[in-house]
């Protein structure tokens, strides 16, 4: 009985192949090893086997063997120290190519054990008589900062990477530029922060500037994006170096290359803020709009890239594209997240030349198949509406004949948008409002039945059967969203204001269902304070309930002007792409309340540089505010308990108003907020009236709730009783006074 020899694995085989006597037979094993290596198989098994072949003038088999080194190196440490001597022999190799291949693996291998070997080939490599292999040195010492910044220092690396900014091939500037912006990224990310005068810390002085400005025009496009980086963190001496860089970096405006346009447009965008002739800065917009609408033409990917920078640019430099309206039509193949995009650029280029043509497309978007899109596109309709008055009665037109198409989805955005333009041109549009009503049983969503809820509840008094309408809602209540609880609410209030006679049955069901059956504390307590106005005094109620509301507007920018200024400084990155701030994605993954605090301290500090009269008072208008706050916040708390039907007699002799303030900056929390050195004022006030509750100062704004009687009982007034017999006279209450 014969025994069968055990089965060899791929491992044993590629080992022997590896150790073959036939140079060709070795060199197909190493590839088969890098195969197996990049779809996931172990092969660190044959790490021996592999470094044997690393000794070849075949340069191939080199970067084979070295990219088989760099993936294996953490897990075998020990056998990489068999390699130094190769990869010292390799540094002084008479090819240019195996010198810097030999540089750059040893950097990038990360390995403790073979970093001290690298010092002498690098010191070798940088004084290089070939560009490529200095330009590669250069490189290599940015990832040895990285790993020991200690040896960079003591061997002078950072002295020699300072004086190849002066080499006269422009690839190596490039790379030696990358370096040292690498280089004084880490060095500044450490605290405290060294000194300016030490070498890690990459200064940008005039003698560099003009060499960079030399480089910038012949080199490679990723040496361009380094470099354009560098001198957007240039700070100029004056408005005539500002446009001296400004002339310098338009050219790039040309480049094939999409990151090169964006790090030129940042640069602009930077020193155009110290340009004082605006004829220069208007010609440096106008030259910006090409290369920019070029971008477009680009794959979906860049295309959304440029487009959220775009939008970002547009929200410094509004006419910047504004004869581009054209250009941001979506196409059939936009994908969706491009389509949005282009959307709210469009708006924001609309102006009274283009809108027709804006609202003709819109138009057309609304018929797609695209749900979210058409929605979006309505939306923008309405923002359309909102922002150009001179084209609301257009924008409503193409609106009234979305509705007609009795689209579920479609009519339910309309109404939602309607409502938006009710609040922007009140008492304009009238006329749409039957149409409107005349949908209510198409909308089933809760956003669209709140928006014409509060349309019905708005115009009560032009609706015969308005109490009709909103008595359907009043019927399913219980039923119904929050949001369309708190809508129905409010719009019977408001119908029993304006029609008290034939609105009480409604009123009087609404408020009995959203105090006993309603399990939102927030509906429940709004028809607590409703029915408490009416029963007390109808005149309150109609001044808070039907007070005029500011029409609406949309703003012109979607972050804060200072991040606007910062993101603008980060544009071609993450940064100007999420338009938040790099600390929110990068590091521990969320902005601390520190970081905003120092970054607005900072940005205050900048401006008080710029115009210290204006911020001295604006810091002073800011204490007299929250001095304000304060008192008010006070008054509200010494006031009858507004949920509190008992009429509990007040306390004598405890201070009310201003007075009561006096008493609170004895305290360190209200010291602290009054003088603007809170570290957390949500905090400092809980403790200001926690403690003056607990001391007797101030009664607990809502310690009358538990001994609240019950709306059925018989000794609270009916609000349909109160409102209705007008002539008996009641003193206003001071808890209205308090609270509004």
């Amino acid at each position: 009985m014969s025994i069968r020899a055990p089965r060899k694995g791929e491992n044993y085989e590629l080992s022997v192949d590896l150790n073959s006597e036939y140079r060709d037979k070795r060199k197909d094993a190493i590839k088969r090893v890098i195969a197996s290596m990049t779809v996931g198989k172990d092969v660190s098994g044959l790490f021996p086997d592999v470094l044997k072949n690393m000794q070849t003038d075949d340069l191939e088999q080199k970067k084979l063997v070295y990219l088989y080194l760099v993936n294996y190196a953490k897990t075998q440490p020990e056998l990489v120290i068999l390699a130094v001597n190769t990869f010292v022999k390799d540094s002084e190799d008479p090819n240019p190519l195996v010198r810097a291949l030999a540089i750059r693996t040893m950097g990038c291998l990360r390995a403790e054990k073979i970093i001290d070997y690298l010092c002498d080939p690098l010191q070798r490599a940088l004084k290089d008589e070939n560009p490529y292999v200095r330009k590669t040195a250069a490189l290599c010492v940015a990832k040895l900062y990285d790993l020991k910044p200690e040896l960079v220092i003591d061997n002078g690396f950072l002295e020699q990477l300072h004086e190849m900014v002066s080499d006269s091939n422009p690839m190596v500037v490039a790379n030696t530029v990358a370096a040292l912006t690498d280089i004084h990224t880490i060095a500044t990310s450490n605290h405290p922060p060294p000194s300016s005068s030490d070498p890690a810390i990459f200064t940008i002085t005039s003698s560099v500037l003009s060499k960079l400005l030399i480089a910038l025009n012949e080199c490679s496009e990723w040496g361009r994006v380094a470099i354009l980086n560098a001198l957007a963190r240039y700070i100029a001496q004056d408005d005539k170096e500002s446009e001296h860089i400004c002339e310098r970096v338009v050219p790039q405006f040309q480049h094939v290359n999409g990151s090169v346009v964006l790090a030129a447009v940042k640069v602009i965008m930077i020193h155009m803020r110290s340009i004082r002739r605006e004829e220069l800065s208007k010609q440096l917009v106008r030259k910006m709009a090409p290369p920019l609408v070029t971008l477009l033409s680009s794959p979906p990917e860049v295309q959304w890239v440029a487009l959220r920078n775009v939008n970002l640019l547009l929200q410094k430099q509004p006419d910047l594209l504004s004869n581009e309206m054209r250009v941001f039509f979506c196409k059939y193949n936009d994908p969706l997240y491009v389509k949005v995009e282009k959307l709210d650029i469009m708006v924001r280029l609309a102006n009274d030349n283009n809108v027709d043509a804006l609202l003709s497309e819109l138009k057309e978007y609304a018929s797609e198949v695209d749900v979210d899109f058409v929605r979006k596109s309505i939306k923008a309709i309405g923002q359309t509406a909102i922002s150009i008055e001179s084209a609301a009665e257009r924008c409503v037109n193409v609106l009234l004949d979305l509705i007609g198409t009795r689209v579920s989805y479609v009519v339910q955005e309309a109404v939602v948008v309607m409502k938006d333009i009710f609040r922007k041109y009140p008492l304009t549009y009238e006329g749409v409002i039957p149409i409107l009503c005349a949908n209510l049983e198409e909308l089933d969503e809760p956003e669209a039945k709140a928006s014409l809820i509060w349309i019905i509840g708005e115009y009560a008094e032009k609706i015969d059967n308005a109490d009709e309408l909103l008595s359907t809602f009043v019927e399913t209540f219980t039923e119904e969203s929050y949001q369309v609880q708190q809508q129905t609410l409010t719009a019977v209030v408001k119908l029993f204001l304006k029609k008290p006679d034939s609105s009480q049955g409604v009123v009087q069901e609404v408020l009995n269902t959203a105090t006993k059956d309603c399990d939102s504390p927030d509906v429940r307590d709004r028809a607590y304070i409703y029915w408490r106005l009416l029963s007390t005094d109808p005149g309150a109620a109609k001044a808070v309930v039907l007070a005029h509301r500011p029409p609406i507007s949309i703003p012109r920018t979607t972050v804060p002007p200072a991040l606007l200024e910062e993101l603008l400084g980060e544009v071609s990155s993450l940064a100007s792409v999420y338009h938040k701030p790099a600390e929110t994605f990068i590091g521990h993954g969320r902005i601390g309340a520190d970081s905003v605090q120092r970054k607005g301290s900072e940005f205050v500090v900048s401006l008080y540089v710029e115009f210290p009269l204006s911020v001295a008072c604006r810091l002073s208008d800011d204490h007299f505010t929250a001095q304000k706050a304060l008192q008010t916040v006070v008054a509200g708390q010494q006031a009858e308990n507004l949920l509190d039907f008992d009429d509990a007699p007040t306390q004598e002799g405890q201070p009310s108003g201003l007075a009561a303030t006096q008493i609170l900056p004895s305290t360190p929390a209200a010291a602290n907020f009054l003088s603007g050195t809170s570290a957390n004022p949500l905090d400092d006030l809980v403790s200001i009236f926690g403690g003056m509750s607990a001391s007797g100062v101030v009664e607990n704004a809502f310690g009358g709730f538990g001994s609240m009687s019950p709306p059925g009982e018989s000794h609270v007034a009916s609000p349909l009783e109160s409102f209705a017999s007008p002539t008996t006279t009641q003193k206003p209450q001071e808890d209205l006074l308090g609270l509004f």
